[in-house]
This record gives C-alpha cells, structure tokens and sequence, in this order.
C-alpha cells in the first residue's frame, strides 16, 4: 500500500511547536515497499491565510485539505493542530508527533506503519488522531 504522508515543517525542514496550517512548508513523503522516502517540498502559500472572521478559519482549513489531496496526501504530521482537525480528518490521518527531525519521525512512522494502514483501509472518513511521543496513542477526534 501506497500512503502520502504531508509533514509541517519550518524553513529550516524541522518539526516546530505550531498548528498544521501554521507550516512554512510541507515535506511530502510516500511510503512504499517498508520505507519512507521524500517526493517533493511544498510552499505552504495559505500559511497567513485571512483568519479575521470565524467562517475564515474553516474556509483555511478547506483550501489546505484541497491543496494536499490535490497532492495525494492521505496523513497529516505535526507537532499540533488547531481546531480544523476536526474537519481534516474526514479526509486525512492526522498524527501528532514530538520529535523535530523528519528523519526520526520516518523511522517511528514506519515502526508503527500496520496501525496507521489498519486505520486508513477501515475507514474512509472521521479518522482518530494518533499522538506518537515514545509510544502511541489512538483517539477519537470531537466535532
């Protein structure tokens, strides 16, 4: 199986303490064959997206989870998300990780890669949030 994984990263390709959406960019890696391997870099343009209204941090939300599937990105990794995780997970895994470097982070996502599939083929939308910090955590995400 052939997943998509988006990391949220800064400039300088490290992991910060930020909501998703926040990312100076995303790191967009593919799981193929037991291993990880970078496929592209992406600006994340909607980063300043106008936020003023409350209507606007959905329409933010949207236009992120748009530009990712465009992409073919099946699982969100950051060190947070806002509240739009509750509408990105009808069409993304999200997952919460600690560490900073994405090449630790590959190592632990595939170390764990049989929970994130069985999670992805079982369902098809409102997927749980997995929290990954020296072992792993499976939730229910409110609406």
């Amino acid at each position: 199986m052939n997943l998509r994984f988006a990391f949220a990263v800064n400039d300088q390709n490290e992991f910060e303490n930020k909501h998703f959406g926040k990312a100076d960019k995303f790191l967009i890696y593919k799981f193929d064959s037991g291993s990880m391997y970078k496929e592209s870099e992406e600006e994340n343009i909607y980063k300043e997206f106008e936020q003023q209204k409350k209507h606007g941090i959905k329409k933010k939300g949207e236009v992120i989870a748009e530009f990712l599937k465009s992409r073919n990105v099946n699982i969100l990794v950051a060190c947070q998300f806002g509240k739009n995780i509750s509408l990105i997970n009808d069409h993304f895994i999200p997952i919460i990780i600690a560490e900073e470097k994405p090449s630790e982070v590959t190592e632990i996502l595939v170390k764990h890669f049989t929970w994130i599939l069985d999670e992805w083929e079982k369902n098809t939308s409102g997927y749980k949030l997995f929290t990954i910090k020296g072992g792993i955590l499976k939730s229910a995400i409110n609406k």
